[in-house]
């Protein structure tokens, strides 16, 4: 195995435990933070800002440099504008992660961990990523 492989594997690993231990793989939870009318758990709120004091540093970090720490390129979004595309696929994102509780990540986690929602969750996604590439090909080539 190669150093990338490694790297790859032991940083989902620890997304993985990261979104088991802070609750984002289990629905009700996400549900409960999502209802905020209602019975509204703010923890997951906690989540999103330990994940933003990291990932803020980092891409700060990222954007003075041109290569990875393992030597691949670093490619930064480049995008300002908002397009439709973006806002729809926002919109479809946030309906289906406030109906079933889960995103992509900590739906294949609960996956893993036996969650029998989770694998009709991913199973949904997929079809919808199949569905999206099967699309842009036909648009691409009616063009």
């Amino acid at each position: 195995m190669n150093k990338v492989t490694i790297s790859a594997f032991v940083s989902g690993l620890i997304f993985s435990f990261g979104l088991l231990l802070s609750g984002m793989a289990n629905p009700e939870k996400v549900l409960g933070f999502l209802d905020l009318f209602g019975a509204w758990d703010p923890s997951l709120a906690l989540v999103m800002g330990g994940a933003i004091a990291v990932g803020l540093p980092a891409f700060l970090v990222a954007k003075k440099r041109a290569v990875a720490i393992l030597g691949d390129p670093i490619r930064l979004p480049t995008k300002r504008t908002l397009d439709r595309r973006l806002i729809l696929g926002s919109l479809v994102f946030g309906i289906g992660w406030g109906i079933a509780g889960f995103c992509p990540g900590p739906g294949i986690v609960a996956t893993g961990a036996g969650e029998a929602g989770a694998v009709t969750f991913v199973l949904a996604m997929v079809a919808g990523m199949l569905a999206f590439r099967w699309l842009e090909n036909r648009h691409s080539s009616a063009r």
